[in-house]
């Protein structure tokens, strides 16, 4: 449960992030990381389109300039683009703990996805500006650095989709347990959730969950 839904205590490491949304109304907000990656990103665009779903996208830099076309679609289609830095780099490492190279690092990331696409377009999907650390984690002056330009965006429910440990009914079976309501869920359109075939067997079946539950899908 530490992972999948984090503890008070935990989100106490950096109170002004977004965990939850309005925990009375009956709404969830769906955010997938570590895009964009051909075949994995469509496919989600596909499916949530087939629910009229809007959902927001942290995506890798470097991700985004291998495959500047996934990148593209998202935006079309009307969904949020987070920053997830441009290396996916780990906030606790010895390189990035005492530097501004993690604030450089994420804002290379937030120019080149300015660099790609139509800029009135790319301008309504990345504003309000929206950040998520790398593996859940960033030291504190990071943290203090970011949040000058940056909403941090956490999470109240992490699917581990992307764990080898376990299979899709079981990343499934976390939705069903953990949703409520104002839950941040967070997916992953990434090659270990894909590879491993969790995405395609517990994303689907948690959006029809959590339609039959009553949840209202809504944007940060």
């Amino acid at each position: 449960m530490f992972i999948e839904q984090p503890p008070e205590l935990f989100r106490k490491l950096y109170p002004s992030a977004l965990w939850r949304m309005n925990p009375d109304e009956k709404a969830v907000y769906l955010t997938f990381d570590d895009g964009p990656i051909p075949v994995v990103t469509p496919w989600v665009l596909d499916l949530l389109d087939q629910h009229n779903i809007k959902a927001t996208f942290f995506m890798v830099g470097d991700n985004i300039r291998k495959h500047p076309e996934e990148f593209r679609m998202v935006v079309e289609r009307g969904h949020r683009i987070g920053n997830h830095t441009f290396n996916h780099i780990r906030g606790f490492s010895r390189r990035y703990f005492t530097s501004y190279s993690y604030l450089e690092n994420t804002e290379e990331a937030h120019d080149f996805m300015l660099s790609i696409c139509d800029p009135e377009t790319t301008d309504k999907a990345l504003h309000p500006l929206l950040f998520r650390p790398p593996h859940g984690h960033m030291g504190w002056a990071q943290y203090m650095l970011l949040k000058r330009k940056y909403k941090i965006v956490m999470w109240d429910l992490v699917t581990r989709d992307y764990s080898k440990k376990l299979r899709g009914p079981q990343v499934l079976a976390n939705v069903m347990r953990y949703a409520r309501n104002g839950s941040i869920i967070t997916f992953h359109d990434s090659l270990k959730s894909w590879d491993s075939g969790n995405l395609q067997y517990a994303l689907p079946r948690a959006l029809n969950f959590l339609e039959e539950e009553g949840y209202a899908f809504k944007l940060l």
